[in-house]
């Protein structure tokens, strides 16, 4: 049992002081905690509010479609990473709120001891007002930040990520100058994977996605039913900068195919079916006055890629062979009509044609002798004009071909690659030797001397013919004898891949 004080008889005259002393001090304790409990119920009424004010500012704002919204709001009721990041982000805000609140009103709680209820609540009626457009301009500017750009102006994007409130992002499925390609599920066409290209968040890039939305909605026009195998475009948007536009989902390009296989050619039964089908979608672009401009096997894609694996004993390697070679000519960020301004230079080099090396101008001509050399490199496995310098092709064209057309040279301003009336060109230097290896004449490059390879290399021939006004058109290439078999087999419907053209 603790002990009771004892006091001296000294102490005990002085006990009655002592005592009130104490409960004086007690008093005041009781007074200041007092005072202090109703400043802090205070504190607690103006937190209860400002916590109303800034839910009412969230909800106010959650139906604004902006970048917040498009990115993270959807995603947040569909999967964990982003209801964490959404949580994370409503915390910061709340905790960004409260503190600012929480010194206005230790500001607040000094200053009501010297001032009235109704000043008082004249104040919390202001700092209420106050928070709510605090909180407001904040979750703008964290809304404006959820999207951004990378150095060199691709969108910053993650797989589950949600854009216009309809395409959710499954996979990356490329990339190139332009931007990226990405696999996403279309929730307003029930669930369907589409293939959506993302522009850089570039003038030049934009400029160009543009006009290719104009041939798309063209194409659209002029092709409702998709019969012509250009790629379908099914909607287009921007975001935030970023141009975007939705296409069937396709597999990969004839290129892409190419170098997985390790540049195996294709057998000619393939090339003959493929080589019919580019000519058909652009001859289609030709007769609406459309030149591609870009023609290239990585610009034409495999509806589907999907493949037979079969081992090859003598190279002791797996090599596939695509089931169906049923394509899709793309890319149309590049296409003129006739009467639009015609750039000097167009095409990617190993597919560019003479008259735009030498500047000649040029028009559908240019998409013919492009197809010419996609469908060699079909044949052969390889580039045909495998060069980065305008002399050195000019070069490779005359080993290949023969000699340049006088007629072309003498028109010609790039007078500098030629010397009285010739290629000037010197053999015997490291690049002459490099050709004159690499290079022979087209008719030596030929696999096999049945019928039909010899008849594929007079189409060919026919299709990089120097003169454009003597090149050959495709509505010619298409009656080609190359074709007869192929057109025997669709009209009988032998080839299984043959439902897949007018698809």
């Amino acid at each position: 049992m603790p002990h009771s004080r004892r006091y001296r008889s000294s102490e005990r005259s002085s006990r009655g002081s002592y005592r009130e002393r104490y409960r004086s001090r007690k008093h005041k304790r009781r007074r200041s905690r007092s005072r202090s409990s109703s400043s802090e119920r205070d504190r607690r009424h103006r937190r209860e509010d400002s916590y109303h004010v800034r839910s009412r500012s969230y909800d106010d704002h959650s139906v604004d479609r902006r970048a917040y919204d498009r990115r993270y709001c959807d995603s947040y009721r569909r999967n964990d990473y982003s209801r964490e990041r959404g949580e994370a982000y409503y915390d910061a805000e709340y905790r960004h709120s409260y503190e600012y609140r929480r010194s206005r009103d230790r500001e607040g709680s000094y200053r009501s001891c010297k001032s009235s209820r109704r000043k008082h609540r004249r104040r919390r009626r202001r700092s209420r007002s106050f928070s709510r457009s605090s909180s407001v301009s904040t979750q703008l500017s964290r809304r404006a930040k959820s999207v951004e750009d990378d150095d060199e102006g691709h969108l910053i994007y993650r797989v589950g990520d949600w854009l216009q409130e309809r395409y959710e992002i499954i996979s990356t499925l490329g990339e190139g100058t332009f931007g990226r390609v990405v696999q996403c599920v279309d929730h307003r066409r029930g669930g369907a994977r589409v293939a959506l290209k993302i522009i850089k968040n570039v003038e030049k890039y934009k400029e160009a996605a543009r006009l290719e939305i104009n041939v798309l909605e063209k194409i659209n026009e002029k092709d409702p039913e998709n019969k012509n195998l250009c790629v379908r475009m099914f909607d287009w948007f921007d975001y935030h900068g970023h141009m975007c536009i939705s296409f069937e989902l396709l597999g990969l390009s004839t290129f892409d195919f190419l170098k997985d296989n390790n540049y195996l050619p294709y057998p000619i039964h393939q090339v003959r079916h493929m080589a019919f089908q580019v000519c058909q979608a652009v001859r289609f672009l030709h007769d609406n006055k459309l030149t591609h401009t870009d023609l290239k096997p990585e610009n034409i894609l495999f509806v589907s890629s999907d493949y037979e694996l079969t081992y090859n004993l003598e190279k002791k390697r797996d090599e596939r062979s695509v089931k169906s070679t049923a394509i899709r000519v793309v890319d149309f960020g590049s296409a003129t009509f006739d009467h639009e301004h015609h750039s000097t230079i167009v095409s990617t080099r190993h597919y560019r044609a003479p008259e735009v090396i030498l500047e000649l101008g040029w028009s559908q001509p240019c998409d013919v002798w492009s197809i010419g050399c996609i469908i060699f490199e079909y044949y052969v496995g390889f580039t045909l004009f495998q060069t980065h310098d305008n002399r050195e092709h000019l070069a490779m064209m005359e080993r290949i071909l023969g000699p340049i057309p006088s007629r072309m040279i003498r028109k010609t301003r790039k007078q500098k690659y030629f010397y009285h009336g010739r290629l000037d060109w010197d053999e015997n230097t490291s690049a002459g030797r490099y050709v004159r290896e690499n290079c022979k004449p087209l008719q030596r490059y030929l696999t096999s001397e049945a019928e039909d390879h010899h008849r594929l290399f007079d189409l060919i021939e026919s299709l990089l013919e120097y003169e454009p006004s003597k090149r050959i058109t495709l509505a010619e290439a298409l009656k080609h004898p190359f074709f007869d078999v192929l057109k025997m087999e669709l009209s009988t419907k032998v080839w299984d891949s043959s439902r897949d053209i007018s698809r």
